[in-house]
C-alpha cells in the first residue's frame, strides 16, 4: 500500500468517512418517505423519537394499533429490523410539523 492510499484510506475512514456510512439507510427505511416525508399524506416521521417509532411498527405489527397499509409493511420487519429503521429516522432532521396530518390514525 503506498502512503498516498494509506492517507486516503485514514481518511475515508475518520469521522467524516464513518458519519457518511452512519446514515445511510437500513433495508426498508427508504420506502417510508413514500408516505411519510414532508407534505405527504401520512406527514413526516423524520426526527421523531426513536422509541415511538419502534413501538408503533411493533403495535402496527402485532394488530395492537390497526391500519390499512402500515399493519402490512410492518409485518414484513422483524424487531431488530424495525429498531434500526426506528434509529435511523429518529437521526434525520425533523421536518416542520403540519397541522393537517396532527391527527393522523397512521402517524406514529
Amino acid at each position: 500500500m503506498t502512503r498516498l492510499s494509506m492517507v486516503a484510506a485514514w481518511l475515508l475512514a475518520g469521522p467524516m468517512g464513518m458519519a457518511l456510512a452512519a446514515e445511510r439507510p437500513p433495508p426498508g427505511a427508504s420506502s417510508c418517505a413514500g408516505c411519510h416525508a414532508e407534505g405527504a399524506a401520512m406527514g413526516a416521521i423524520d426526527g421523531r423519537p426513536e422509541t415511538e417509532i419502534a413501538a408503533a411498527l411493533t403495535a402496527y405489527r402485532s394488530g395492537e394499533r390497526p391500519a390499512s397499509v402500515m399493519s402490512r409493511i410492518a409485518k414484513g420487519f422483524s424487531d431488530a429490523e424495525s429498531q434500526a429503521i426506528a434509529a435511523y429516522l429518529s437521526r434525520q432532521p425533523a421536518a416542520a410539523v403540519e397541522q393537517s396530518n396532527a391527527t393522523s390514525q397512521e402517524r406514529p
